[in-house]
């Protein structure tokens, strides 16, 4: 084995598997698959999935059934949901459940001791099942943390930031890593890589995301030639609080589920008679009408009927709402959409396998096809536990070469500026507004031109910063799948072609591999083209 080119500070490290990502997909992976190297980006654990607030829906009532989740996430995705895909993770859901639970996950339950389930937009039955009211996330990530660290075959290693794909023989063969404490760069060679990185929330001025949520995997696998699916649709979550605060605090839609209702400057209720469902419309629905009433005046949420134990039935809620000065049991509450989730990604087939042998990818990374066009509620976590196991399970079955040959390592990766890392970036800052104001909720031709060729003059000048170049890159994806997608469907709004075209059909994108140089670089791909 050859890494070129090689620097001397170049540490080597060889494993089985390299899970990139410690959150609730990445983590299940490590767990199914074991005598692997898990790498955070920060302490283990931390991300989108310990912020998450709604819970995990899965058929388990007695009114309930797969099939009928499975009718309620296809029913949402705008018609791109892949039948087979949601089948298989609304079917695995139960188990799920079951398996987080065997680990030693705390889910609310009812006086009886049966798990407590809640309703949110889009579903036809109760079967959100929480913890801790409103801090779902925190839980589970609690349980899978726990789980791996009894693992003597699980390595975590924290503070290890991800810089490039590393490609040999035709085949990712590990992963390029930095640790952010003192900027050592790591070659980690694997026989098999599985990104779990999380979406591109910091792509947007508004965001309920965390600071890790940077497109990193995204961004790799772009550079890499790796085909990437339904970039357009991004999901804009319609209640975080209206403040000044970065990442803006996510405000549960089980409240809208419990009964809180929007309203405008004048307390009118303005979702009725916009849809059956009223504020348990789909997010994209809700998401839309907030966005064009702000532009009115300023729209709030009113939780008021909820009732005294707010407090305890939603207590990270309540402590947003404290902090604000606010009292949602007497205050309404000031509300805005906010960038919450990546329907797109890495296109995956429904083992977790991508375009590039030996690379696979699961949770908000990834296309697995499970939302389509706009995800339906609790969907999420669910995605990453079910798509977690069936990695592991493909990764174990797929043979790793006995010798890697020649390794081609990015050499602009070796380039990136370190000292960068936590400085405020001016040009970071500049797109982020971009795409809020272009790229977001509601676009236009025109809009997405501007955006395209701003981006374009932007990316040379964030080639070096760690952060900076993966969300360029993300940007240009995003913006140019946008640009081609001429209708408007689930989260992608165009102003300009209001219609939904007769055809459900997906945007894919074959990204020419972006290094200037590579021992082994890979051969011309195919354009860009909807297949």
């Amino acid at each position: 084995m050859t890494l070129r080119p090689g620097p001397e500070s170049l540490d080597v490290i060889e494993t089985p598997l390299v899970v990139v990502g410690s959150g609730i997909a990445g983590l299940s992976a490590a767990l199914g698959h074991g005598d692997c190297i898990v790498l955070s980006k920060t302490a283990l654990g931390d991300g989108s999935s310990r912020w998450a607030q709604g819970g995990i829906a899965a058929a388990v009532a007695d009114d309930d059934r797969p099939t009928i989740h499975a009718a309620d996430t296809r029913r949402v995705s705008a018609g791109l949901g892949r039948p087979e895909v949601v089948d298989l993770v609304t079917d695995a859901a139960p188990d799920r459940i079951r398996w987080l639970i065997e680990l030693g996950a705390r889910f609310d339950r009812d006086p009886d001791g049966e798990l407590s389930l809640g309703r949110e937009a889009g579903h036809t039955r109760h079967r959100i099942i929480h913890a801790d009211g409103d801090a779902t996330g925190a839980e589970v990530m609690r349980t899978l943390v726990a789980a791996v660290r009894r693992r003597p075959d699980i390595t975590p290693v924290d503070e290890m930031f991800a810089l490039d794909l590393l490609t040999g023989g035709g085949r990712c063969v590990g992963v390029l890593a930095a640790d952010r404490r003192d900027g050592r760069l790591v070659a980690i060679v694997a026989g098999s890589v599985v990104l779990a990185t999380g979406g591109l929330g910091r792509l947007y001025r508004r965001t309920t995301n965390p600071h890790e949520v940077t497109a990193d995997g995204l961004a790799m696998a772009c550079r890499a030639g790796v085909a990437i699916r339904d970039a357009e649709f991004v999901q804009f979550h319609p209640t975080a609080l209206d403040s000044a605060l970065d990442p803006m605090p996510l405000l549960t839609e089980a409240l809208r589920g419990e009964g809180a209702h929007l309203v405008d400057e004048d307390g009118r209720r303005f979702m009725v008679g916009v849809h059956d469902d009223a504020e348990l419309a789909p997010r994209d629905v809700v998401a839309r009408q907030i966005w064009l009433q702000r532009r009115r005046g300023a729209v709030y949420l009113d939780a008021r009927m909820i009732g005294p134990d707010l407090p305890t039935r939603f207590p990270t809620v309540w402590e947003i709402a404290r902090r604000a000065g606010l009292d949602p049991r007497t205050d309404l509450l000031p509300v805005s959409p906010a960038q919450h989730f990546h329907m797109g990604g890495v296109a995956i087939d429904d083992l977790g396998r991508t375009s590039t042998p030996g690379l696979f990818a699961c949770g908000e990374v990834s296309s697995t096809g499970l939302h389509g066009a706009n995800r339906l509620a609790s969907n999420s976590l669910l995605e990453g536990l079910v798509f977690g196991a069936r990695v592991a399970e493909a990764a174990t079955d797929d043979p790793p070469p006995t010798d890697h040959g020649e390794i081609g390592v990015p050499p602009e990766a070796l380039a990136v500026e370190f000292d960068r890392l936590d400085r405020p970036d001016p040009h970071v800052e500049e797109l982020r507004s971009l795409m809020w104001d272009h790229v977001g909720v509601v676009r236009d031709e025109a809009g997405l031109r501007a955006a395209g060729t701003r981006i374009e003059e932007l990316r040379p000048l964030l080639a070096r910063h760690p952060v900076g170049r993966n969300l360029a890159t993300a940007a240009r994806l995003v913006a140019g799948a946008a640009l081609e997608r001429t209708e408007s469907r689930g989260s992608h709004s165009r102003r300009d072609h209001p219609a939904t075209s007769a055809v459900a059909d997906h945007t894919v994108q074959r990204p020419e591999a972006e290094r200037t140089t590579s021992l082994l670089a890979p051969s011309e791909p195919d354009p860009s083209a909807r297949t």
